[in-house]
């Protein structure tokens, strides 16, 4: 399906989130929390000499309440005598004593409704917030790729897919995307980001795809009425989400990259302008004057806090920047995002706490969320691992594409080589930036030699049959015959399901290093494949889609992409540059600096490829370059 309007990227939603409006723009009244006003009412409830909250009087030093006098000598108090006089001789009045009891019990009691009107409402607000969340199901495909391993210290990494509907399901998002006919067609993904967080929360990796990409979309599922959507190459990555659902655009992701999605997260027009006033709007650059009469944007050379609808028309402009393609779109985006993380993670905007609750209606009114992520609760849970990666640590970048040989001057297709690298670093989970230090996923170095091969356990499981690739069946079993072949007699297969484009070797103990590293040893597994993980009770070898056939691991310069299928270059010349789209055509094109065999790089090059064009978080000097077709 070509796709050439201009619909689309909500993007940049690294935050999803929409809060709703009254007549004049302003937050609508139901923003404010209730907990909040009860809170209030009861500071002041209690009252100042109240038993809630006050000082009371303390009694003096000789007048210890409940102490009487000792009874004379030789006199013995028994139940049903009058009591003792207290000191001085005087009894307290009668009625004074019930008024004070009745004060007492009084206060006990308001301060008892008091606390418990308090906690009720912040469990209706709770419980608001939840139900202003959608939840959807996380994949429609039949098949599904294994959840990422844990590493020696028990931690994951987390992969979040962001998407940017252009849904015209309401007034309001007709009355922002405009195109009123297509107010009842099924919504595109315009906006596809894969977040990836790094296991030990030290780095985070954004991976754009552009919305003309054409991909395999998997069969898939609808869940509301049962419709299977039949596999298609034929189609653009943005058409999936008309295939059911979010879930059938994890699906194609899966199928594209061999990354498995644990949660995502979709926003609408509306959810991206009433998030970008809840934040207080987010500095962007243009390097010249800009007008795109399609989005609406039009701002002066300079920086320029965008909020509300200019904020979506930055977003979804895709001929104001570059070469006026969506390329230029996602770059834009990648600006916004960074922008955006770097005002949460300061709090200037956030520090009142209206401004939170506006977010919280926003966040939780513009998201449709995988049903595991589906409460308020999760989300904080989410968002307080998330915020522990540092804005420098952040790297943006969009897949290395070249133009697609069936449509060039429409759809791209993803790079040989660069775009393999890419996604297979995220699989690896190494950071884009280059700058982790050396991973030691293997733990501890061993304290013992191997052991003898016939007394190394070890369990294999066929995990071919990925997303992109049929299983290759007896897989499992040929590899384990061939190391009994070898002398390691105890090893067996399993044939439980798995489902992962790279061959891993995972051990559970230190002291099964030795062991791991004399098998990967005899099955010419390369180092990055042996990790110690606490997902395992001992040694387990699963051979992944990148390992089809023979009972050795095929090098690096053997090795197929995880698709197993490869991409030529569009005949036209068209592709990514490694500089920005729109350069004049002197400057490095992307292929120069890559394979364009469809064979992943070496495995040092574990950064991003320049191809992918990578902006760190923390770079405040980008500016996005206009499209001398747009400026004004």
């Amino acid at each position: 399906m070509r796709q050439n309007s201009v619909r689309g990227p909500r993007a940049r939603k690294s935050v999803p989130g929409a809060r709703e409006k009254d007549g004049t723009g302003a937050p609508a009244s139901d923003g404010a929390d209730p907990s909040e006003e009860a809170g209030r009412a009861g500071t002041g409830g209690a009252g100042k000499g109240g038993p809630a909250g006050g000082k009371g009087v303390k009694p003096g030093k000789d007048e210890k309440p409940g102490k009487s006098e000792k009874p004379a000598e030789g006199e013995k108090s028994a139940k049903g005598e009058k009591p003792a006089e207290v000191a001085g001789g005087a009894k307290p009045p009668l009625g004074r004593r019930s008024r004070a009891a009745r004060i007492a019990r009084w206060a006990a009691l308001c301060l008892a409704v008091l606390v418990l009107g308090t906690s009720a409402a912040g469990y209706l607000y709770y419980q608001h917030l939840n139900g202003n969340l959608k939840k959807d199901s996380l994949n429609l495909g039949d098949k599904r790729l294994d959840r990422s391993a844990a590493n020696a210290a028990g931690q994951r990494p987390l992969n979040i897919l962001l998407l940017g509907s252009d849904s015209r399901n309401t007034p309001e998002n007709v009355a922002l995307g405009g195109a009123r006919e297509d107010a009842d067609r099924k919504p595109l993904a315009d906006v596809q980001m894969l977040v990836h967080v790094s296991a030990d929360r030290s780095n985070m990796s954004v991976i754009s795809v552009p919305r003309d990409t054409r991909v395999t979309i998997p069969k898939c599922t609808d869940p509301a009425d049962g419709t299977v959507y039949k596999e298609t190459n034929r189609q653009i990555i943005n058409t999936s989400l008309m295939n059911g659902g979010p879930g059938c655009t994890v699906a194609a992701w899966e199928e594209l990259t061999g990354v498995p999605i644990d949660h995502f997260m979709m926003i609408d027009f509306a959810g991206v302008v009433n998030m970008a006033d809840a934040v207080g709007g987010v500095p962007v650059c243009v390097d010249n004057n800009v007008y795109d009469k399609l989005s609406g944007l039009r701002l002066e050379k300079g920086t320029h806090n965008v909020k509300g609808e200019q904020a979506l028309q930055w977003l979804r402009t895709r001929h104001g920047f570059e070469d006026g393609s969506d390329i230029g779109r996602t770059h834009a985006q990648h600006m916004y995002m960074n922008a955006m993380v770097r005002q949460l993670k300061a709090g200037t905007k956030l520090s009142d706490p209206d401004k939170l609750t506006d977010l919280a209606e926003a966040a939780t009114k513009a998201l449709t969320v995988d049903k595991d992520l589906g409460s308020v609760k999760k989300l904080y849970d989410l968002a307080d691992d998330i915020k522990r990666v540092p804005s420098g640590r952040i790297t943006m970048t969009t897949m290395p594409w070249v133009s697609d040989p069936w449509d060039p001057d429409a759809h791209v297709i993803p790079k040989p080589g660069d775009a393999e690298q890419l996604f297979s670093l995220v699989r690896r989970d190494i950071a884009l930036d280059g700058k982790d230090p050396k991973k030691n996923d293997k733990g501890p170095g061993p304290s013992a030699p191997a052991s003898p091969k016939g007394s190394i356990a070890v369990t294999v499981f066929n995990g071919t049959g990925t997303a992109t690739q049929p299983v290759v069946t007896g897989r499992g079993a040929d590899i384990a015959a061939a190391l009994v072949q070898q002398g390691f007699t105890k090893a067996t297969s399993d044939s439980t399901p798995r489902a992962q484009a790279d061959t891993t070797l995972s051990y559970a103990k230190t002291s099964q290093r030795a062991d791991a590293e004399a098998l990967a040893k005899a099955l010419g597994l390369p180092e990055r494949a042996v990790r110690m993980s606490t997902a395992v009770d001992g040694l387990t070898l699963v051979i992944g889609g990148d390992w089809r056939k023979g009972t050795t691991y095929p090098k690096a310069e053997d090795a197929p992409a995880p698709d197993g299928k490869g991409a030529k270059d569009g005949k036209d010349g068209k592709d990514g540059s490694g500089s920005k789209p729109g350069k004049p055509s002197g400057d490095k094109a992307q292929g120069e600096d890559g394979p364009q065999d469809g064979k992943p790089k070496k495995e040092a090059d574990d950064k991003a490829p320049e191809s992918s064009d990578p902006l760190n978080g923390n770079d405040t000097s980008a500016c996005m370059k206009v499209n001398s077709l747009n400026r004004f």
